[in-house]
């Protein structure tokens, strides 16, 4: 019995990656006003990038029909396979009660899980959920692993601009032009499912320490499981950059790091520029 693992593309884990890895992700839906796209298959990260500056049009994200779940799941049972979703959090998404609604008509096989997370830190969680299938474990088991690991999975970032966060109405006109004058950068984590701001950084520098003092905070990093760093938009320059600056974080472990480009999801919110870090915690 194979154990097949899927996710959506707010975890920004690119085709190929997917491929390499054996497993699918289910691309969520975004528009550009009339313009329909699905993420990460019809609209490249870059595309996504060039679009969000030059149009005036807010993109919008929609969650997976229950129908696309039918099918993905459908096919698991007829073939006597194990299969484990991580959709992105319930807390932003109706993706994970979509899930859960189709898998109440197929076997118990199927398990749907809330991973709390979404961008780079549903990346690493659904990577813990390779690394355990391939050394054979079976669906239960990895459940019952990832329970108390999905807990101690973090993600910190660093937006370079507040300018997103005001065209997605998250934030006001004139927050966002004091904020820029200041050269603030917010600072923000995912916590209980949600987007929470635990900063304000002014510039880069600054951002940086308050990363290093979160994940001390959190009891630091446990590089025997999946780390991933991203950035958003269409140049990995300030990421080279923050590699450098933080390099006492990362030092003697610089090949386990995985590197993304933050997707439409986060994206929307943060524009070019933003710096994330995702990790579990020891």
């Amino acid at each position: 019995m194979a154990v097949r693992i899927i996710t959506d593309s707010a975890s920004d884990i690119p085709q190929e990656k997917a491929k390499e890895w054996g497993i699918k992700v289910l691309p969520l839906t975004v528009r550009f006003g009339d313009e329909e796209f699905l993420d990460g298959v019809t609209l490249s990260s870059v595309d996504f990038y060039k679009k969000l500056i030059e149009t005036d049009e807010v993109p919008k994200t929609s969650q997976i029909s229950p129908f696309v779940y039918s099918e993905e799941f459908r096919k698991a049972d007829e073939c006597g396979d194990e299969l484990i979703y991580f959709s992105l959090s319930s807390g932003v998404s109706g993706s994970y009660q979509s899930a859960c609604l189709a898998a109440q008509d197929f076997s118990e096989n199927i398990h749907v899980v809330d991973s709390k997370q979404f961008c780079i830190s549903e990346y690493v969680i659904v990577q813990r959920a390779v690394q355990l299938r391939d050394q054979g474990k079976n669906a239960k088991e990895i459940l019952e692993i990832m329970e108390p690991e999905i807990k101690k999975a973090h993600v910190i970032a660093v937006f370079d601009t507040l300018e997103y966060l005001k065209l997605g109405g998250r934030i006001s006109s004139v927050a966002a032009f004091a904020g820029n004058i200041l050269m603030i950068k917010p600072v923000i984590t995912i916590e209980d499912g949600v987007v929470k701001v635990i900063g304000k950084a002014r510039g880069s520098k600054n951002g940086h320490n308050m990363l290093m003092e979160f994940v001390k905070k959190t009891g630091g990093i446990d590089y025997d499981k999946p780390t991933c760093l991203a950035y958003s938009g269409f140049s990995d320059e300030m990421l080279k950059k923050y590699v450098q600056d933080s390099k006492a974080l990362y030092e003697g472990h610089e090949d386990d790091i995985q590197y993304a480009v933050a997707g439409a999801t986060i994206g929307t919110y943060t524009g070019p520029g933003a710096i994330a870090f995702a990790y579990f915690e020891k």
